[in-house]
């Protein structure tokens, strides 16, 4: 069975787990915390300017938050921050926590998964808990968390995307920029997309960020890209890519593009390709940028620049000798994925010409009756995220793909609140989910101090650990310390379930992890059938583990952040019970 219960991961902060001494009381000591995380500040201390005083006698509240990406963590971190009693377990349907930011961010932007570290000053609390490898919604009901904790936060964000909704679009060839970006990035639901990359032309349907992050890692030299952390099985199949022209294909024009100048920026500069921009396309637009507001004035300038303006020496020496290109094409709409003669494969994509009715940021694209066909052999679909409803029992828009919401109060349902994405919808930077979660997390606190959520006790993790168990879900024992968790949830393995066995051993026997020692990857096993670590454990010398249900191929992304050198994912076997 797979790790549930963690409580903190990174290897250099492992919470080491060792026997009492002989005669000695077990305790778990740790500095004492206040409720903005700085030891000492009193429970009533004003912090961002949201005040609260909660009494030190009131019942501890027992709080949900389901989803472990900027949204969760952030909600967590406001909650643990303004109560002093408040206990929070984030769960996640990953094995691994953080979201996108883990498995949606480019493996050559390191420095955007920077926000890590704030989150994982959240995880360090003892009133914080990672609950890992939970499907809300098919594990466990999203009723079944009311119960048991006194306030359920839904913070999973937009986990699908947009459909195109045209013909063809089924073809084999045809994938979505999310799912592409969750194979370079190892997420496990997306490790066998096995794109086909012996084209030559790729066509990007969307002109976000992510169409340009997608875009640069088909065209980065694979050299520059080993010094990431994409996986290596990504990595793999980029050596062997025949991708020569990537085309970015946008419905309307300069104005409306969604990507940011630094990414733009990024593309321009990129080793061994040229920019190919139509000049015809920005003819007098130089007179309509007047007035936008800046940003959106420096982007549009360097697109002027790159498209109209000869190449300066240094830009011109880099371009020379480039094999590869990369192309904006504006007013294209898609409308037809074209299938090669055999219908197997997707061989092109036609294209409608659009005009643009209105002017800047809420101009429409309207079809013009041309079209035309552009050849390619990849089509990457990049027009926006959605979020699915999670449990019939909670509303949800399926036109705006939001939970209806005040403030983060989800309507109708008292004790039941959402942030992020699925709060507003896929919209947004990272720190304008942080001013959102904050929001909702202020919103609970009121509602708790007002005496608007349930009374009493409730038993928290404990109910709902007893519910996985009785499914066959329970958590796993020696893999949580594995993964540098710490000891918290760790009771042990079900017999016969896939858990951790040593030779000799049957299976189950090895599951304590007051016995199990610190595990560590053992990176010379990389590759082979089932994960293998050794251990050293007390009344034991060393001793090589298998899991049955967790593959380690020889990736080194997807937990890169985990392990000294290099790391695995872990996606699970097939035929474990979690897949059915």
């Amino acid at each position: 069975m797979a790790p549930r219960c963690w409580r903190w991961w990174h290897w250099s902060t492992w919470r080491r787990t060792r026997p009492p001494l002989p005669g000695s009381t077990p305790s778990r000591s740790r500095a004492p915390v206040g409720p903005d995380g700085c030891a000492g500040r009193p429970a009533s201390a004003k912090c961002g300017g949201f005040r609260q005083r909660f009494s030190t006698q009131e019942q501890p509240p027992q709080i949900c938050v389901v989803g472990s990406g900027p949204a969760g963590f952030y909600t967590a971190q406001h909650l643990l921050k303004h109560h002093p009693q408040a206990h929070v377990d984030i769960y996640e349907k990953q094995l691994v926590p953080f979201g996108l930011v883990r498995f949606g961010v480019a493996p050559d932007h390191p420095e955007v998964k920077n926000v890590i570290n704030t989150f994982t000053q959240t995880a360090r609390s003892a009133r914080c808990a990672f609950r890992g490898n939970v499907v809300v919604g098919r594990d466990v009901a999203v009723p079944e968390l009311r119960a048991a904790y006194h306030a359920v936060v839904l913070s999973y964000g937009a986990e699908d995307h947009r459909a195109l909704e045209i013909p063809g679009e089924e073809l084999p060839g045809v994938f979505s920029a999310r799912a592409f970006v969750g194979w370079y990035n190892g997420l496990p639901e997306n490790r066998e997309l096995a794109p086909d990359l012996s084209c030559d032309t790729a066509v990007i349907l969307g002109q976000g960020n992510v169409a340009l992050d997608v875009a640069r890692i088909l065209l980065t030299p694979p050299e520059h890209l080993e010094k990431t952390d994409i996986t290596e099985a990504a990595l793999g199949v980029l050596r062997q890519s025949r991708v020569k022209t990537v085309w970015i294909v946008g419905r309307r024009g300069p104005l409306q593009v969604a990507f940011t100048i630094k990414e733009l920026r990024e593309m321009i500069q990129l080793p061994g390709t040229r920019p190919i921009l139509d000049p015809a396309d920005f003819l007098g637009l130089q007179d309509r940028i007047k007035d936008v507001p800046r940003p959106r004035k420096r982007l549009t300038e360097l697109l002027l620049r790159t498209a109209t303006e000869k190449p300066g020496t240094e830009d011109a020496a880099r371009q020379a000798p480039a094999s590869r290109a990369w192309g904006l094409r504006f007013f294209r709409s898609p409308q037809q994925v074209l299938p090669s003669p055999d219908g197997r494969r997707a061989a092109g994509i036609r294209l409608a010409v659009t005009r643009l009715e209105g002017v800047g940021e809420a101009a429409r694209a309207v079809p013009t009756g041309d079209t035309e066909d552009l050849p390619c052999g990849l089509v990457l679909s990049s027009v926006g995220y959605k979020s699915r409803p999670i449990d019939p029992s909670v509303p949800f828009d399926p036109k705006l793909g939001v939970i209806p919401n005040m403030e983060g109060r989800v309507v109708d349902v008292p004790g039941l609140y959402c942030s992020g994405w699925v709060k507003r919808g896929p919209t947004g930077v990272i720190a304008t989910t942080m001013t959102d979660s904050f929001l909702t997390g202020q919103m609970l606190l009121q509602d708790l101090k007002a005496g608007l959520l349930p009374p009493g006790p409730r038993p928290g993790y404990a109910a709902i650990e007893a519910l996985l168990s009785s499914r066959g879900l329970g958590p796993m024992g020696p893999a949580c310390l594995f993964l540098g968790l710490g000891e918290a949830g760790c009771r042990g393995s079900v017999p016969g379930q896939g858990c951790w066995e040593a030779p000799g051993e049957a299976a189950g026997s090895s599951g304590d992890a007051g016995t199990a020692g610190a595990l560590s990857l053992d990176p010379s096993l990389a590759g082979t059938e089932g994960m293998l670590c050794r251990g050293e454990g007390p009344g034991s010398a060393s001793r090589t583990l298998s899991h049955s249900c967790v593959a380690c191929p020889p990736w080194h992304g997807a937990l890169a952040a985990s392990f000294p050198g290099p790391s695995a994912c872990f996606p699970l076997a097939k035929g474990h019970p979690r897949q059915r």
